[in-house]
């Protein structure tokens, strides 16, 4: 990702050429070996970091004039603070692997930073300045060699986590290997959730062709020229998502009880299927291997008044196995309308949904006070309901 972002933004290789140590890390700019003053007049480098605002991998104008910093406060030689706009001393996880300990926001005199090199070198002035006014050979134009660059999962930036300052929780998901079993309606709306997090494996097991009636309960909008090829579910989907992330196994296979090994290697399971024997040889075999998983269901009946739905979600862990094989049917429901294929798109997604979020919950990335294991969702109260 770098790379590539530093050869098409100017002002990110404006500074780089100038000898700033400048990286990309979870699409913020970090800019090392800043020198400053510490509240005893020691001098040491300190760590700024600043989101960055992007249009595909080019920079844009800073939409804001704030950045964190990590190291103490700097200051004068004698110890008194830098005015650095408003100082916010906390713990701040920036998600490029680092907590930074102060938040400035510094308004340059328009109001407004002309770019990244304006900005960062800004910043970088004021908190260096009374070092250098001392010893002048202590600037931040360093001109170190660069350490690797990050890969990333993602084919451009992701800068949303940055934008609201959640990088470090986002970066509870980046060693979560996926799977997906099942990618009718609710399965493809939980891709659609993973997708665009940090994991770096999303395996996506479905033996079914991509069809009219599928069309009407995914994400996005198929063309009728890709359904006149009759993709396989995963294919169809590989197709979609493979756009902006790597890292998406493709496994075109009805998983039974003959074929489990396509589990192996996973961390975490989202079973997006029917009842009946290959669920429960599947269940059976994830909790043989000590593997967390999410189950979803959904139950919809045609009344005189109109469709009644009921969806739940309920999570299996190796500490709480019990809620599942309580919650969770394991036999074939003939008069399940979701069966047939009715087109219930906003269910299916409220289900994935709700899913996603008890995952990120057990994940931390979601505060979770009352560790529900199961949760249900009826239509005609429009209530959630749950329990441990």
């Amino acid at each position: 990702m770098s790379p590539q972002l530093f050869a098409r933004s100017k002002d990110l290789q404006q500074l780089r050429d100038e000898g700033y140590y400048v990286e990309v890390r979870d699409s913020s700019l970090v800019m090392r070996d800043v020198p400053y003053f510490t509240p005893s007049g020691k001098v040491v480098r300190g760590i700024l970091i600043s989101p960055l605002h992007l249009a595909g991998e080019t920079t844009l104008q800073p939409d804001n004039h704030q950045v964190y910093f990590v190291g103490e406060m700097p200051c004068q030689q004698n110890g008194s603070p830098l005015s650095l706009g408003n100082n916010s001393l906390g713990s701040y996880p920036t998600g490029a692997g680092l907590t930074a300990q102060f938040h400035f926001s510094n308004k340059p005199q328009n109001g407004q930073y002309t770019d990244y090199h304006h900005k960062m070198t800004t910043y970088a002035e004021l908190i260096s300045g009374p070092v250098q006014a001392v010893h002048p050979e202590m600037t931040p134009r360093v001109n170190r060699p660069l350490e690797d660059e990050e890969t990333s999962i993602f084919k451009y930036p992701e800068t949303a986590s940055g934008r609201v300052g959640i990088g470090g929780l986002t970066s509870l998901l980046s060693n979560e290997r996926v799977g997906i079993v099942g990618l009718g309606g609710t399965g493809s709306y939980v891709l659609d959730l993973v997708a665009k997090t940090p994991v770096p494996l999303i395996r996506l097991i479905d033996g079914d062709d991509f069809l009219n009636h599928n069309a009407f309960r995914a994400p996005g909008a198929a063309s009728l020229e890709e359904l006149n090829t009759q993709p396989k579910k995963v294919d169809y989907l590989y197709g979609i998502y493979s756009k902006m992330r790597h890292g998406i196994e493709t496994v075109p296979v009805a998983l039974d009880e003959t074929n489990l090994h396509h589990l192996d290697g996973l961390t975490f399971v989202f079973l997006c299927m029917d009842g009946g024997a290959a669920k429960a040889a599947i269940i059976h075999k994830l909790e043989e291997m000590g593997i967390s998983f999410i189950d979803v269901g959904m139950s919809v009946n045609l009344g005189e008044t109109g469709l009644g739905g009921m969806m739940q979600v309920t999570l299996s862990t190796p500490d709480n196995r019990a809620t599942m094989h309580a919650k969770v049917s394991m036999v074939d429901d003939g008069e399940n309308l979701y069966s047939s294929n009715i087109q219930i798109a906003e269910l299916n997604g409220m289900n994935a949904m709700q899913a996603v979020i008890m995952w990120k919950q057990l994940r931390g990335f979601y505060r979770d006070y009352e560790g529900k294991a199961h949760v249900s969702y009826t239509t005609d109260t429009d209530q959630w309901e749950g329990n441990s």
